[in-house]
C-alpha cells in the first residue's frame, strides 16, 4: 500500500491502540492458565493475531468476541507437536519457545524470513537439553525445558527472559535467571513480572537482576484488560513536537512501559550538547530520529540493537531522512543527526517493511507533505494509524501499489 500525506496541523482527541507488550504477556499467561480468561481492550493487530495462533497451536482454545479476547486454558497441559505461525512477531517467538518446550515435545516455528535472520540464539546457548535445525522458513526445536540455572547477557532482547519467566514457574523444581549487565530493556522484564503477579505467579528478585523462580506454580484465569500502548502513543505525541495539537486518551501515567519516556527523551534533546540514550527504549528510535530532524538535530546513544529490528532501524532512518535534506551518520552504537533543517521529500520514501518507521516517515510529513511506499506494514502494530491521522485533520491519500 501506497500513502500519500498532504502537509497539515493535525489537531483533536485519540484514543490510543493497546499495550502489545500487556496483550502479548496476558494473551500467554492466560492460556497456561486453566478455565476461561477474558481480557478486553484488544487491538488486533498482526503480531497479537500471531500470539493468538501460536497458543491455539499450543491446545488453548482462543477467539475474539468484540474488543477482547476469550481463552479457554488447559493448565499448561502443551500439545506434544505443533506448528506455531509466528508471522513477523519476534515477540510471539521467543516467548512461544520455552512455552511450547513445557509439552516436551517437537515444535516448528515458522514465518517471515527477516524473523529468523534475527535469530533465537540466546536459547541455543542456554537450552543445553533441546535440539534446534534450521528449516526452509523457520526453525525446529526439540526437547523438554528443566529447572535450574539461566544466565542470560542483558544487552539482547529482553524477550528471551520474558519467555524464560513464563514457562519455568510452571516446572516441578526451583529456577533462578541471573541476567548479566548492562541489562537494557529492563522495562519490558517488570512488565512481564508484574502481568504474572496479576495471574498469581510469584517472581522475586532477590537481588539486583537475579530472579529465583519457584516451580509448581499455576496461573489464575481471570478477567482483565490491556492498557493503552506507549509506543504506538509516541508517534502521536510526535505530532505536537511537530507544531500539532493532540490530545491522548486511555494512557496510563503510571504504566511500567519504558516507551513513556517519549516526551521526557525530546525535552532532552532540546538541551544543547545533550545525548539520547535509548538502551531501554529502542523502539522509540526512529521516531525519536524524524522529531531530531524537524527540531535541528540530535545525538543519539544506545542504538546498536536497532540493527536486529524489523529492519536495520538506524541505516534505513538515515536513508530515508536523506530524502528530506537530512544528513545522519551512523557509528556502532551511537546516531547523529545532523542540523540544517527539512524539506518535502526529494524521492518517493519506504517504510522497509517495518511500522515503526512508516509511522515515524507519516508524522514528519505532516510537515513537509511526501509519499510512503509500503504504508501497510503498520498492520503489525497499529492497523488504524491512517484512520486516527485523518481523524485529526491530516489528509492522507491511498494510493494503488
Amino acid at each position: 500500500m501506497r500513502v500519500k500525506i498532504k502537509p497539515g496541523r493535525a489537531s483533536g482527541k485519540v484514543l490510543v491502540p493497546s499495550s502489545k507488550s500487556y496483550a502479548h504477556r496476558m494473551v500467554i499467561a492466560g492460556s497456561l492458565a486453566k478455565g476461561e480468561t477474558r481480557i478486553e481492550n484488544i487491538t488486533f493487530c498482526e503480531d497479537i493475531l500471531a500470539t493468538m495462533d501460536c497458543v491455539s497451536a499450543l491446545g488453548t482454545a482462543c477467539r475474539r468476541d468484540g474488543n477482547a479476547i476469550v481463552l479457554t486454558g488447559s493448565g499448561a497441559d502443551i500439545s506434544k507437536m505443533a506448528e506455531l505461525p509466528c508471522r513477523e512477531s519476534g515477540s510471539t517467538l521467543r516467548f512461544m519457545v520455552p512455552v511450547a518446550l513445557l509439552g516436551g515435545g517437537e515444535y516448528s516455528f515458522t514465518g517471515a524470513k527477516r524473523l529468523f535472520e534475527r535469530g533465537i540464539g540466546v536459547y541455543e546457548d542456554a537450552l543445553s537439553s533441546v535440539s534446534f535445525e534450521k528449516l526452509e522458513g523457520g526453525i525446529k526445536v526439540k526437547g523438554g525445558l528443566s529447572a535450574g540455572e539461566y544466565v542470560l547477557p542483558g544487552n539482547v532482547s529482553s524477550q528471551y527472559i520474558t519467555g524464560l519467566l513464563f514457562a519455568l514457574p510452571m516446572l516441578s523444581g526451583d529456577s533462578v535467571i541471573k541476567i548479566l549487565p548492562p541489562v537494557e530493556s529492563r522495562k519490558y522484564i517488570d512488565i512481564t513480572v508484574d502481568v504474572l503477579s496479576s495471574f498469581g505467579i510469584s517472581i522475586e528478585e532477590t537481588e539486583e537482576n537475579v530472579f529465583s523462580v519457584k516451580g509448581s506454580q499455576k496461573p489464575v484465569a481471570k478477567s482483565c484488560a490491556a492498557e493503552g500502548d506507549w509506543s504506538g502513543a509516541a508517534f502521536l505525541l510526535a505530532l505536537n513536537e511537530l507544531g500539532g495539537d493532540v490530545e491522548l486518551l486511555g494512557l496510563n501515567p503510571d504504566s511500567l512501559q519504558s516507551d513513556r519516556a517519549f516526551t521526557e527523551l525530546v525535552r532532552e534533546m532540546e538541551r544543547e550538547d545533550g545525548v539520547i540514550d535509548i538502551s531501554d527504549c529502542p523502539d522509540l528510535g526512529p521516531v525519536l530520529f524524524a522529531v531530531a530532524a524537524f527540531k535541528g538535530g540530535a545525538k543519539f546513544t544506545g542504538t546498536r540493537r536497532l540493527r536486529i529490528k524489523e529492519s536495520d532501524r538506524a541505516s534505513v532512518m538515515a536513508r530515508e531522512l536523506s530524502k528530506f535534506g537530512v544528513s545522519v551518520d551512523v557509528y556502532d552504537n551511537d546516531l547523529v543527526v545532523h542540523p540544517g533543517g527539512i524539506s518535502a521529500p526529494s524521492e518517493m520514501l519506504f517504510g522497509h517493511n517495518d511500522h515503526r518507521i512508516v509511522m515515524s516517515l507519516a508524522a514528519l510529513c505532516t510537515v513537509t507533505g511526501g509519499e510512503i511506499e509500503g504504508a501497510d506494514a503498520i498492520a503489525k502494530s497499529y492497523p488504524g494509524f491512517f484512520e486516527d491521522l485523518s481523524s485529526l485533520g491530516v489528509e492522507v491519500i491511498y494510493e494503488a501499489d
